[in-house]
């Protein structure tokens, strides 16, 4: 395993990070023992950062349970304050017991202003004392290094960065969002300034992985098919100076291994492979539709629709076909007995207010509607409900 120093206060980190939010779950609870063999999997093969979130459902609880069975020292614990939750001075504290409660610990080593939008926000905090309160828990050592996840524009994440002494941040970069969000613009910002930069969504939720168009894997395969479309897209990653670690969001043995093994054999990318890169992005851009990572954040949705499934159905119609798109879209929205497919929607707007990659939501998923929900998807819908009925 490659490891890098934090400058800021020499922790050793590994380059890859282990992202608590995709843990795999039975119905609506995560699979606790399916994802402590993943982690203690994971620890073996050397990684030592471990990420989650208060808004994570049971993610924190799941990874305190595992990190109890002896292996909280062997780890630094990265989790976040729901900020956009705090409405008086009080809450922060009784959000951050309940962290703790719920990992085990009686420290967090990095704690995040979750989905920090803008200076206003970060104002807004701190008229709260919210900054009172993290120099003082930090000070006592009930937290380690003060940092914010962030989604948005350049300018507005490089205004955060010089409004306060943090110890380091979070942001979404990836080989298509090189030139989006805060992008190479404001990492290169932050390291300048100091700042560690940890990366999350490297792989977009594993559509530059599993999901990327055939011809897209045909290049990577042709190149060198021992490399996997995930360990191409965290070698990019880790091909930046100015990255600490990538978080990657496992949640199979497999992925675990792969991922681990491009953190210890990982080269110097050269002029062929970045030009390969470049080829690669042409073909995502000639297909992909809808920019989503799969986070989950818009869910639930009030009137039950499985928003990034429709998305993926979507962009598998285009990249893999009709009929795919098709048969995915009515294997994870309609063969089942509480329908989620993206006719259901109301355009209440609500999951539009929570998605990072400000996707128009509502918009997005009527273009789904008329694509995927066509005469024969009707027919299909209709056998299918009987089936479930019986």
């Amino acid at each position: 395993m490659e490891y890098r120093i934090n400058p800021k206060n020499g922790d050793k980190l590994s380059i890859l990070g282990y992202g608590c939010l995709r843990y795999t779950k039975k119905g609506a609870v995560i699979d606790q023992a399916k994802a402590e063999k993943e982690m203690a999997r994971a620890i073996a093969l050397g990684v030592n950062y471990f990420d989650t979130a208060y808004v994570y459902r049971g993610s924190e609880a799941t990874l305190g349970k595992f990190l109890a069975k002896g292996y909280r020292e062997q780890v630094y614990i990265a989790t976040k304050l729901p900020h956009y939750l705090i409405k008086k001075p009080g809450d922060t504290e009784t959000y951050f017991q309940e962290e703790l409660s719920r990992l085990q610990t009686n420290y967090v080593d990095y704690y995040l202003m979750h989905m920090l939008t803008n200076v206003e926000a970060w104002e807004r905090l701190k008229s709260l004392n919210v900054d009172e309160w993290l120099e003082e828990k930090k000070a006592r050592g009930e937290i380690r290094a003060i940092g914010f996840s962030y989604h948005g524009g350049t300018k507005a994440f490089q205004a955060l960065i010089d409004a306060y002494p943090w110890d380091f941040c979070q942001v979404q970069f990836n080989y298509m969002d090189e030139h989006s969000q805060a992008g190479i613009e404001g990492i290169r910002y932050a390291a300048a300034r100091g700042i560690p930069v940890m990366v999350m969504e490297p792989l977009r939720g594993g559509r530059l992985a599993e999901g990327l168009p055939s011809k897209a894997k045909e290049l990577f395969h042709k190149d060198d098919s021992s490399r996997s479309p995930a360990r191409r897209g965290l070698e990019w990653i880790w091909d930046h100076p100015e990255v600490i670690l990538a978080l990657s969001g496992m949640n199979d043995i497999a992925q675990v291994e792969d991922n681990a093994k491009a953190a210890s054999e990982r080269k110097p990318l050269t002029k062929k492979d970045l030009a390969l890169f470049q080829a690669v992005r042409k073909e995502i851009d000639a297909v992909e539709k809808i920019h989503c990572t799969g986070c989950g954040y818009c869910q639930p949705c009030p009137q039950g629709v499985d928003i990034p499934n429709c998305f993926r159905s979507y962009n598998v119609r285009f990249s893999d076909g009709w009929f795919k798109g098709l048969k995915e879209y009515f294997m994870m929205t309609t063969l089942r007995e509480k329908r989620s497919n993206a006719g259901q929607c109301v355009q209440c707007g609500k999951c539009k207010r929570h998605c990072p990659q400000a996707i128009d939501i509502p918009r997005e998923l009527a273009k789904v509607s008329r694509k995927l929900e066509g005469p024969i998807y009707r027919i299909a819908a209709g056998v299918a409900k009987k089936i479930v009925r019986f």
